[in-house]
């Protein structure tokens, strides 16, 4: 590789700046195409380090009292909200988001850290009754230890945030392996947790490519893992976790339906369902990506929908839309899958190409686009496509649309639309997914819900809420015998 003076991003290991690694991976800029950076790919060698450094520092961070780690997270918070502007610059400029977008996405960073430090003060267990007279019982929360963090770069500092803060406030220590597609930014909020007074070795970050991670999973002295991100990879990450019994949670993909009937608002249907497609340039887990459509409106949401999808904007500017999708990989296989739509008789109704404007055209754009006529057999049909693509088919009834619904291997989010609330109520208990929206989006939750799905789509657990405290700590139950002082 040819000398440069571009940044070179380092890993962050006991609160110091770490290369060891001399080999180095690009970063380009999903917005034109260019180097933006290099990272290093970080080896087994640096990643065992960074664990070491977690596993020495984990006893004294996990014995502050969690009212204290809270303190401490509040400062973190307060410090994260002061350079607001700063983080959602830098989300802009390695996702190629708009600034308005990566600010909204900072907030949302924000509530998840606020939510888990006051969890210091709520970081109980429970009392039990024994049927042993003079037996006192009761539960306490204790720390796994070492927790590696592996996350997406779709929404980067939010995807953090969701993991880092209930780690810390249980009492963890963190090996965050940050994406390659977003690694400054990880960098930058370790910097800011240092300042903030986390001490040396509490919170570490390394980078590299996918063998990095693999190192991650397999060290012993890592006792949870935690990833979100393509279910191919969390299933290769649960058999390896599995060797040696690891803690895993998993958040992976998602083929989520959106179920309008024909009593629903199309006006608001049709918001949501454009929203819920096509935010985020569709790389969010919880996209809609699968409309199905009451017969007696298919036609009547169609062309609303189209008319209102075929207006929005691509770029970077704060009245864009949607961005480019994150790396060169992920942009050529949404392409492809373009051209086997094709092949397979599918019929592109909106986009299905690149966009064709200069300003764009060596960025990883993907106009929005909406297939319909997608035979079930076709893969295409429940693969998480990660990018603005939807595809449109039409229902008889509920009955109908439920078994559309669970034809998909996932179970992640689901979105209603209807005025009828027996229906709605219906949909929503019946539905096999983690989440299900009515007249809303197929968005996730907030920062004090729990957000996970079934299927193929997780292992069960669920982050963020209160939820997480199951996944991010152990539970330790305590009995002792009272002295019979009857005289």
């Amino acid at each position: 590789m040819k000398k440069t003076h571009r940044k070179i991003i380092l890993n962050i290991v006991n609160g110091k700046k770490l290369q060891a690694s001399k080999k180095l991976l690009k970063k380009i800029n999903p917005h034109n195409g260019e180097i933006q950076k290099y990272i290093v790919n970080s080896n087994k060698t640096v990643v065992d380090m960074a664990v070491s450094a977690a596993h020495s520092s984990h006893y004294r961070w996990s014995q502050i009292n969690p009212i204290a780690r809270g303190k401490l997270l509040s400062e973190f918070v307060l410090n994260l909200k002061n350079e607001s502007k700063s983080l959602a610059n830098m989300v802009a400029s390695e996702t190629g988001k708009s600034l308005n977008h990566a600010l909204g996405e900072v907030a949302g960073a924000i509530l998840q850290g606020e939510f888990f430090a006051g969890e210091g003060m709520r970081l109980y267990g429970k009392s039990l009754t024994s049927g042993m007279d003079g037996r006192s019982s009761y539960t306490v929360r204790v720390s796994h230890g070492v927790t590696g963090l592996i996350v997406p770069a779709n929404t980067p500092i939010a995807n953090i945030a969701w993991k880092i803060f209930p780690a810390l406030i249980c009492g963890n220590t963190i090996v965050l392996k940050s994406s390659e597609d977003a690694p400054e930014l990880a960098n930058k909020i370790a910097e800011i947790g240092l300042r903030s007074g986390i001490p040396e070795g509490v919170f570490n970050v390394i980078h590299g490519d996918r063998n990095t991670g693999i190192h991650l999973v397999e060290n012993k002295k890592v006792k949870l893992i935690s990833f979100t991100g393509s279910t191919l990879a969390g299933i290769d990450i649960m058999s390896r976790a599995s060797q040696r019994l690891a803690r895993v949670s998993l958040e992976l993909g998602g083929k989520n339906p959106f179920v309008v009937c024909d009593d629903a608002d199309l006006d608001n249907a049709v918001h949501w369902a454009i929203l819920s497609a096509y935010s985020n340039a569709g790389q969010r887990c919880a996209a809609a990506s699968r409309l199905i459509v009451f017969k007696n409106i298919y036609e009547s949401f169609l062309d609303l929908f189209l008319e209102k999808a075929s207006k929005l904007k691509l770029g970077i500017s704060n009245t864009a839309d949607l961005g480019p999708v994150i790396n060169e990989k992920q942009y050529k296989n949404i392409l492809k899958y373009f051209n086997d739509a094709r092949q397979e008789g599918a019929n592109i109704l909106l986009g299905g190409c690149k966009s064709k404007a200069k300003n764009l055209k060596n960025g990883f754009y993907i106009n929005p686009t909406l297939i319909a006529s997608l035979r079930p057999s076709s893969r295409l049909y429940d693969l998480e496509i990660f990018g603005p693509v939807a595809h449109i088919e039409k229902v008889e009834n509920i009955e109908q649309a439920l078994g559309r619904c669970h034809e998909s291997q996932y179970g992640l989010t689901s979105a209603i639309h209807t005025q009828n609330i027996d229906l709605a109520n219906y949909f929503a208990h019946k539905i096999r997914s983690g989440l299900v929206n009515v007249n809303l989006g197929t968005f996730g939750s907030e920062p004090h819900m729990p957000f996970g799905g079934f299927g193929l789509s997780g292992n069960g657990t669920r982050e963020p809420g209160t939820e997480a405290l199951d996944v991010y700590s152990e539970l330790k139950n305590i009995s002792f015998l009272t002295q019979d002082f009857n005289l």
